[in-house]
């Protein structure tokens, strides 16, 4: 099955800049979009309502300029990350913002509800739902998402354990439509890989990190940039849900990173994570693909550098056969 248009439309290359919790905002998405990837962030890095009003308008006026000065080369899309769960307490109030400002692409995490889903069809717009597992993905769909993002193993923030190679497989099984690959994935190279094992986007976030326009510290982009898979803990005791986190935050708050405790599910609460809770802003979250991030740099040009490190590899492989 092809891509909807939405997506396909204006990408230079295959891929969605993941939405990063906290550090995504409206600078980081604009460049994303403008360098051809889809741009996104979640609902919540928008302090209220009223803000996420105002960064919708933002984008969205941002990107018809870019594109009224640039005709031969538009920006990609942006998307907007709804966390479908019940401590979020704006969800309703969000999605009505999704829809006011018709919202290209919406991404679902934490629960599949139809009503979600059917107020952002409500439009045209489409609806990618993320998914550790199988089981999840076959949800997601009957209940009208459109496609699904595979969070396997190794990405960064909430991710599963599944290799990459098994989750596509069996998701390839049965599904033929929009299938987004998340999971330590940050060079060009790594990208085609995953279009090669049956994905049509990769998912990419901890790069991204360390860029200018990320609204992160310094000292948690340097961190990315001196840290490698060897550096990523893999846990629940912070959120209530398992996730991957860079091992010198965990040491920075005083904690043995090799003896976590384990947490309740219950404990997941996302009004507290945007007033004060450690996990995020003291505990970093971070994929296991970031040994090829070796400095801090505008987003546009991290993008720019993949898109080369894709051609490259496209043509090499071409050449091998």
């Amino acid at each position: 099955m092809a891509l909807p248009d939405i997506l396909k439309n204006n990408l230079r290359l295959p891929a969605i800049g993941a939405p990063l919790f906290i550090i995504a905002n409206p600078a980081l998405v604009m460049a994303q979009c403008k360098s051809g990837i889809v741009g996104a962030f979640p609902a919540l890095n928008a302090r209220t309502a009223t803000q996420l009003d105002e960064w919708l308008a933002e984008i969205t006026e941002g990107l018809q300029q870019y594109n009224q000065e640039n005709p031969d080369r538009p920006a990609a899309p942006f998307a907007v990350n709804q966390i479908v769960h019940r401590s979020n307490l704006r969800l309703q109030q969000d999605l009505e913002l999704c829809v006011k400002y018709k919202v290209p692409v919406v991404i679902s995490s934490l629960g599949a509800v139809p009503e979600v889903n059917a107020a952002i069809h409500s439009y045209g717009g489409i609806v990618l739902h993320d998914v550790i597992n199988n089981r999840h993905a076959n949800s997601a769909i009957r209940k009208g998402a459109d496609g699904l993002i595979a969070v396997a193993a190794g990405a960064g923030g909430h991710a599963g354990t599944l290799s990459p190679f098994a989750l596509i497989a069996e998701i390839r099984e049965w599904f033929d439509g929009p299938v987004a690959l998340s999971g330590a994935i940050s060079s060009g190279r790594a990208i085609l890989a995953a279009q090669a094992m049956g994905a049509d986007l990769s998912y990419i976030g901890s790069p991204f990190i360390a860029t200018k326009e990320a609204n992160a510290v310094d000292a948690y982009k340097d961190m990315i940039v001196q840290s490698s898979a060897k550096d990523i803990v893999y846990s629940n005791y912070f959120t209530g849900i398992h996730g991957n986190y860079l091992r010198p935050s965990i040491e920075a708050a005083g904690m043995d990173p090799d003896h976590l405790p384990e947490a309740d599910p219950s404990k997941m609460d996302f009004h507290k994570a945007t007033t004060g809770a450690k996990a995020w802003k003291d505990i970093w979250g971070c994929g296991q693909g970031i040994s090829a991030v070796k400095e801090v740099l505008p987003a546009g040009e991290l993008v720019e550098r993949w898109i080369e490190q894709y051609k490259e590899a496209k043509s090499a492989l071409c050449q091998a056969q």
